[in-house]
């Protein structure tokens, strides 16, 4: 994820690690006693106002060793993180309640709480976990904070590295980006693209999930629901939806960006910011669906891999892309399922079409040039969803 200093990048190195056999409950033990003593040193700081290192560890680091049996730097790293999440906490003006962790994961701090030795990652503890995969791309970039996290029965280490911010080159066009439901519509004048979104396999995994609550919600299944395992599986439901979102958006803002960078064009995109007030004049079963696809999450993603990629990128107002005239401005009619026609000129063409021109068009003007009126439907190239 993009943050730090003006022209450096943090990168995420993710390195899947496991530990030797008669380590790994002794790993799992350690992990839920800093959980707890996290919890514990959230609640302390916010209730004593103990947001200085100084002050907590004054107040903490012995508690955090002899109550919790954290070692020294881990002990460090946890009253660090928990004053992480108390200042971020604190600055919420909407605050609900106290913040709690409860995923399995330690903050280590690089030198001191944790270092890489050949092919092994060594804890401060006595802890050795073999490393099994790693991206070794940015080995040359010093190695900084990290997280060791425990999903699904498996360790993985997140490694966060700052490297420098490519410089963004002069564009020589544009790549507009126009988001529905069912596709995610790329072009310009010339040329466009289509990437079918996953929101079907989502909601699939969604409605699974939403089948099991109904059905376990009555008082005479609570037994059950707590013998069987239900609660776990519709947990699961939900995270697998939100997984294949999440794995969707990353690899298509990927792919959008890269076809970018290929022509020196630069990424435009709608500022969707307001869209959940749109959202809630919508039909229940269309408005789901839009929710779960996560505009956010893509435009969180289109904007970081710009800016890993040193692709520019522009943001314009969405208002009018899909209902005026790209030629004379008029307010189009519909005349077909998503097709689109302007009274006035004539001009005819599918409703993302017209988007994705107005976009360009918008983009232009934003960047003070100028851009040739269209036409004639565009050209159409079209790479498959996989």
């Amino acid at each position: 994820m993009p943050m730090g200093s003006e022209g450096l990048l943090t990168l995420t190195v993710n390195v899947k690690v496991s530990p030797e056999p008669d380590l790994y409950k002794k790993l799992v033990d350690l992990m839920k006693q800093y959980r707890e003593a996290l919890n514990y040193s959230i609640k302390f700081i916010i209730e004593n106002k103990a947001i200085s290192l100084g002050k907590a560890h004054r107040l903490l680091y012995k508690v955090l060793k002899e109550k919790y049996g954290l070692p020294s730097k881990i002990a460090q790293d946890c009253y660090r993180e928990a004053i992480a999440i108390a200042k971020s906490w604190l600055k919420n003006t909407n605050k609900g309640k106290i913040p709690r962790a409860n995923n399995l994961r330690i903050w280590l701090t690089h030198g001191q709480s944790y270092r890489i030795k050949g092919d092994y990652v060594e804890l401060l503890g006595g802890y050795r976990l073999k490393i099994i995969g790693l991206d070794r791309r940015y080995d040359s970039y010093p190695n900084r904070e990290a997280r060791l996290l425990l999903k699904d029965g498996k360790f993985i280490l997140k490694i966060y590295k700052r490297v420098p911010e490519p410089a963004k080159y002069s564009p020589s066009g544009v790549l507009a980006v126009d988001v529905n439901e069912r596709q995610i519509v790329v072009g310009n004048r010339k040329s466009e693209y289509r990437f079918e979104t996953h929101i079907e396999r989502a909601l699939h995994y969604r409605q699974l999930a939403e089948n099991l609550q109904k059905r376990h919600s009555y008082p005479k299944y609570n037994a059950s629901l707590r013998r069987r395992g239900i609660k776990r599986r519709i947990k699961s439901f939900h995270r697998k939806a939100k997984n294949i979102i999440d794995d969707w958006a990353k690899k298509v803002s990927h792919t959008i960006v890269l076809l970018a960078k290929q022509r020196q064009h630069a990424v435009v995109r709608e500022d969707l910011t307001n869209l959940v007030e749109a959202l809630r004049k919508l039909p229940k079963e269309h408005k789901t669906a839009l929710l779960i696809l996560g505009y956010r999450r893509l435009e969180y993603w289109i904007d970081w891999q710009c800016e890993k990629q040193g692709v520019p990128s522009i943001v314009i107002n969405p208002k009018g892309t899909s209902s005026i005239c790209p030629i004379c401005g008029s307010k189009l009619v519909e005349v077909n399922y998503r097709k689109l026609k302007c009274p006035k000129c004539g001009f005819e063409a599918n409703r993302d079409t017209i988007a994705v021109i107005n976009i360009e068009k918008k983009a232009y003007k934003k960047m003070g040039g100028s851009l040739t009126t269209p036409t004639a439907p565009q050209m159409t190239d079209v790479i498959p969803n996989r």
